[in-house]
């Protein structure tokens, strides 16, 4: 299996509080769904019913408190591994450079286009939505913009290589096109337009944050 454990860190910059305030959110919230899980899996069904996103609630006007607190929601360990492995990766570089508030604006408004992008093409959907991805795909679409030499470091099994930003993220946005209209047999699986709204998104923020100057801050220099 190949995978990615770490990238290029910017010089200086503002701290990235917000990067690492999501990751120990999204843990201390699937510890309470791991909680939930413990008492019954019925409790646990209801869990993610009450605060993940249903589309069709939420073109009926029902529910928008869910937009949100789906984000910080997940469906299994892999799940959340995956999501806070990319979280770790990408995040901190963003949130470095445009500032800790921006930065906060910015992955909360991923998420939500990331949530347009899945109920537009899903408006009658029953099927709960839940997980970081969508939002942790804007910052992906927007480091692809803003770093795109960066380099990736990959690792396969115990052989550590690097590859450029652009080649992992432009493979992996291919992927999320090519995963369009999968869907397993029990009704889910992966919310493919969540993960392209938000990158979409992304790239453009990305090319807002170039064209305003922030890569020719000090912060943006590598170390």
């Amino acid at each position: 299996m190949i995978f990615p454990i770490g990238d290029d860190q910017v010089k200086g910059g503002y701290f990235p509080i917000f990067s690492y305030g999501f990751i120990l959110l999204n843990c201390i919230v699937f510890f309470l769904e791991m909680q939930q899980l413990g008492i019954s899996e019925a409790h646990y069904e209801e869990f993610l019913n009450t605060y993940g996103a249903i589309p069709a609630e939420i073109t009926n006007g029902q529910d928008y408190f869910t937009l949100f607190t789906s984000m910080f929601l997940h469906a299994g360990w892999a799940h959340i591994i995956g999501n806070m492995l990319f979280l770790w990766i990408f995040a901190d570089n963003i949130e470095a450079t445009i500032g800790n508030i921006p930065f906060l604006f910015f992955y909360l408004l991923g998420g939500l286009a990331a949530h347009a992008g899945h109920i537009f093409f899903n408006m009658d959907s029953t099927i709960v939505t839940v997980g970081a991805s969508g939002a942790i795909s804007a910052v992906m679409g927007a480091y692809l913009v803003m770093f795109p030499s960066s380099r990736i470091k990959m690792l396969f099994l115990i052989f550590p290589f690097h590859i450029p930003a652009f080649l992992f993220l432009g493979f992996w946005i291919w992927e999320q096109f090519m995963g369009v209209g999968q869907v397993s047999a029990e009704g889910g699986g992966v919310a493919w337009w969540a993960h392209i709204g938000g990158f979409v998104f992304g790239v453009l923020g990305g090319l807002y944050y170039r064209s305003a100057g922030y890569l020719r801050k000090e912060s943006t220099e590598y170390a």
